[in-house]
């Protein structure tokens, strides 16, 4: 409990504290004068391997494995805590001023794509794949992504922020999202136990969407020791998919691009060459 009583109105007279202090405001727009580099390929991604990030990066490696080579792409980096997404030109692609955008200059009028479900989608239309063009199918994927688009900011804005990176510790918080997030693993794993994968017997953009956020949660992979806390390894059912999801040699590539944190073997800032993936981590480099 706290002695903190709200005003009649609320004004922006402080940073918030935390870790991400720093990119929060109450206005949008840009702050600085700032274009985007423009690569050699027709697909130009803007981001940074955040669990939405890494959802992009996953659904253009899943596609040139598949052999289509127009989904070949430039990957640029965009530091937020540096403020990237607030420089005009993202803010142009994006005028949320969030991670990932995607510019298609495939055509005689590029095309701007932003928000990661609306990506996927997109994609998924573009090359004819990893989504059914049929109902029932085709609702029951979409239905999942948009699961995960609703669901997953009470995973991350809820239960990691207040366990893992606000100022303080408050119980109250800590317990209203540990409970949801909790619900939400319970949906996967009832639903993961009738199918596969969640839109059926197929892999399609709705594992593609969910998998970052729910299966690196399983593995451990997020907000410090938050597996255990949330006892995830009973959840079975999640484990055998995300597992098998991890294997995927197009998910591993697409782990590393945008990535700016962790084990530099793992760091491939940018990306604008499948060789790139042997040659220009961050190992690689400091060892030039």
């Amino acid at each position: 409990m706290t002695d903190y009583t709200p005003p009649k109105v609320w004004t922006w007279n402080k940073a918030n504290g935390g870790t991400f202090a720093s990119i929060n405001r109450p206005i949008a727009g840009p702050t600085h004068d700032k274009e985007l580099p423009v690569g050699k390929h027709p697909l130009q991604l803007y981001s940074l391997a955040t669990p939405n990030g890494v959802k992009v990066t996953i659904m253009l490696e899943e596609l040139l494995a598949r052999g289509h080579w127009g989904a070949e792409y430039d990957a640029w980096l965009i530091r937020i805590n540096d403020g990237d997404q607030f420089g005009s030109g993202f803010v142009e692609v994006n005028p949320n001023s969030k991670i990932p955008a995607l510019m298609d200059r495939s055509g005689a009028t590029p095309v701007r794509v932003f928000e990661s479900g609306s990506i996927l989608v997109y994609l998924a239309e573009k090359f004819g794949e990893f989504l059914p063009p049929k109902q029932p199918a085709r609702a029951e994927v979409l239905s999942w992504l948009f699961w995960q688009m609703g669901s997953a900011p009470y995973l991350g804005g809820g239960f990691g922020h207040f366990y893992a990176y606000a100022p303080e510790k408050i119980e109250y918080a800590i317990d209203r999202f540990s409970m949801e997030v909790k619900r939400q693993l319970d949906v996967l794993d009832r639903r993961l136990a009738e199918v596969e994968y969640l839109g059926g017997k197929d892999y399609t953009i709705a594992d593609m969407a969910v998998w970052p956020w729910y299966g690196g949660l399983a593995l451990g992979r997020q907000y410090n020791d938050s597996a255990t806390f949330l006892s995830v390894q009973d959840y079975e059912n999640v484990q055998r998919w995300a597992k098998a999801i991890d294997e995927r040699p197009a998910v591993k590539r697409g782990r590393m691009v945008n990535r700016a944190f962790g084990e530099p073997a793992m760091q491939l800032h940018e990306r604008h060459d499948a060789s790139d993936f042997e040659t220009r981590t961050q190992d690689r480099l400091a060892a030039e």
